[in-house]
Order: structure tokens, then C-alpha cells, then sequence
């Protein structure tokens, strides 16, 4: 079985920019993030590339000693290239229909697919069996759908910052999700 265990960050300052870094809470939570995963026999740590996701793997990263890769495709979702008034109902309405995108953003479908490229390739490239993929919460719960079809934005308002789930995946196609933060 491989298993994935997918982090949402956790909390960063807010900040229009997307490299913005963890808070002091967030740098807090990191550290626990490393203390519930340092006894899984952890293989390999990939990131998104914004600043948050990584901080909050990097502990992890030092106790394990191991590199950090970055994986573009775990980037957070683009929700829109315009001005969004009111970020919930805006992804409401992407939950409401998966294919369903904002001017210049990523669909629900769009971002699924691209976090199902990185599970795909890394089941058929990698033989490691213990892998953590540090990203965001609508990739993250889009991602799990798939696996899943009873999540839905409800579960993605459920997400804490940060969160832990863990992905297994066996050669004969059974599926087990487990959250593993408290």
C-alpha cells in the first residue's frame, strides 16, 4: 500500500501575497505537524512552492533528514485572476458545479486533476511507499473527493490550519482515508 499523507499548512499571515509566511501559531503547529508524523516510516517529502506549505514541513523535514521537493501541481488553487468580493460563496459556487471555473481561475475538476497527476506519477515512478505532500486546503479536499465522493465542501470548511490526512492506496485499488491531526 502507498500511503500519502497530505497536510493543509497551517496558519500563515494573511497577506495578498501568496508567499506569505506561517505566524507564530503556524511555526507552533509545524512543529506538531513533525511530532504526530515522525513515527511513520516516512520516505519522501514533496511541497507546493508557496512559502506557507513548506515552513510547515520543514521541521519534519530536519528530524527526518531529509530534502524538501517542490511539485508545482500542489500549488494553491487559482480561484480567480479578478477581485473576489466574497471568497466563501465564490467557492460555493465551485463547489456547486465542479467544472464550473471564475474568470481566470481553476475548477474544481482542473485542480483535482492536478493533484491526481502528482499521485499517479509518483505511484508509477517512485517505489517508496511513505510519502508526505505538503499543500492546500482546496487541493487537498478536491484531491480526496476523488477517492471519496461523499466529501464535499462541507468537509473542505472542516479543514483546520494545519491538517493532516492520510491517503492509503493498495495495488488493488482499495482506498483508506484516516485524518491524523488533533
Amino acid at each position: 500500500m502507498n500511503n500519502f499523507y497530505l497536510i493543509r499548512h497551517a496558519e500563515a499571515i494573511w497577506s495578498e501575497d501568496e508567499n506569505r509566511p506561517l505566524s507564530g501559531r503556524g511555526r507552533r503547529d509545524a512543529e506538531r505537524v513533525a511530532d504526530n508524523l515522525i513515527g511513520f516510516p516516512i520516505d519522501l517529502i514533496i511541497s507546493s512552492p508557496y512559502r506557507r506549505a513548506k515552513e510547515t514541513i520543514v521541521p519534519l523535514a530536519k528530524r527526518l533528514n531529509l530534502i524538501i521537493q517542490i511539485e508545482p501541481n500542489l500549488r494553491e488553487r487559482c480561484l480567480s485572476s479578478e477581485a473576489i468580493e466574497d471568497f466563501y460563496s465564490a467557492v460555493e459556487q465551485a463547489w456547486a458545479d465542479p467544472t464550473f471555473a471564475h474568470p481566470g481561475g481553476e475548477s474544481n475538476l482542473k485542480v483535482q486533476k492536478r493533484g491526481l497527476i502528482v499521485i499517479s506519477r509518483l505511484q508509477e515512478e517512485i517505489s517508496t511507499k511513505h510519502i508526505v505532500l505538503s499543500t492546500h486546503g482546496n487541493l487537498l479536499a478536491v484531491l480526496l473527493q476523488h477517492f471519496d465522493p461523499s466529501i464535499d465542501i462541507n468537509f473542505w470548511r472542516s479543514l483546520t490550519f494545519p491538517d493532516i490526512y492520510q491517503l492509503g492506496i493498495s495495488s488493488n485499488g482499495e482506498i483508506r482515508i484516516l485524518r491524523l491531526w488533533e
